[in-house]
């Protein structure tokens, strides 16, 4: 296989959605900010928070292998020694100043649908298979999309309020700054939000978040702060997306409202737990890929 170490860049052609949105063109905010990692480099450092509070100092760089919009393209991660390492159980949740890491899984305005491969050796992000076929959208996305590490959906768990179980994933985040960020990049993000999204009966967590780097980050500290037609954007093109391809439209929990920050926060801590009980083996893996047991805080 191919092994290149330069940007990955998803080039996709315009397609009109199938679905209506009203809002789209309220979606762009500022175009100030600058993200914070890029693939491009060879080598990227991220501080986080340590148990005793310090700020650490964690390096990583990423390879890409296979050619992009193939099913053989995987944007691999490795530690300063050239380790591969995962995205998903390597890379620390908590940033600094009480912020997250966010690992990007699909940039803005792009349609190609990749995803840290949870079941596959190291966690890779790859193109999602769905009957054979590379999956995209039908029309882009128009916000960054990716992950937090170290969290874990439960599907073995059901939530005492909506009473559906969890789908099996890292949790998702929205992030709704003026960058387009690249795929395999790590952000810090500042929550602002979550919707209980309600996909296929599971449970799918969306945390709305903006780049603690965004001017915008100055301004938005809770959900109230985000402009209606943003927050409805969201919703909506979640609700909408899945239609084109004859599936139902997608339900959304606590009244279709999104919990405040200090809520998100708990179902951000409410995961990671359950990704601690998934590496110590309190919880049942499946076929999910876990990596070797390592001291988990």
């Amino acid at each position: 296989r191919a092994r290149v170490e330069k940007k990955v860049n998803l080039i996709t052609r315009s397609e009109t959605m199938k679905i209506a949105l009203t809002s789209v063109a309220l979606f762009a905010l500022s175009n100030r900010a600058a993200f914070a990692f890029s693939v491009s480099k060879n080598a990227h450092a991220i501080r986080y928070k340590t148990p005793s509070a310090a700020a650490a100092l964690f390096s990583y760089s990423s390879e890409q292998l296979g050619e992009a919009a193939t099913e053989s393209f995987r944007l691999q991660f490795k530690d300063e020694d050239g380790s591969t390492i995962s995205p998903w159980h390597d890379i620390p949740l908590n940033g600094e100043g009480g912020s997250f890491n966010m690992v990007v899984e699909i940039p803005k305005m792009t349609k190609a649908k990749m995803e840290v491969a949870t079941k596959e050796e190291s966690n890779p992000i790859a193109q999602d298979m769905k009957k054979g076929k590379l999956r995209d959208y039908h029309g882009p996305i128009f916000w960054n999309y990716g992950c937090l590490p170290q969290t874990w959906e439960n599907p073995n768990e059901k939530h005492p309020e909506l009473g559906c179980f969890g789908d099996d994933d890292p949790i998702d985040v929205v992030e709704i700054g003026s960058k387009t960020l690249d795929m395999g990049s790590v952000t810090e993000v500042k929550p602002l939000g979550v919707l209980a999204m309600i996909d296929d009966g599971e449970l799918d967590w969306k945390v709305l978040a903006i780049a603690t780097d965004d001017p915008l980050a100055e301004e938005y500290n809770d959900i109230d702060d985000v402009p209606e037609a943003v927050k409805s954007g969201i919703r909506e093109w979640f609700r909408w997306y899945k239609t084109p391809d004859d599936k139902p439209l997608n339900g959304f929990g606590f009244d279709e409202k999104y919990l405040d920050v200090a809520e998100t926060k708990k179902v951000i801590e409410e995961t990671h737990q359950a990704w601690k009980d998934l590496r110590s083996g309190k919880a049942e893996a499946g076929k999910l890929w876990t990596g070797v047991l390592s001291e988990v805080e």
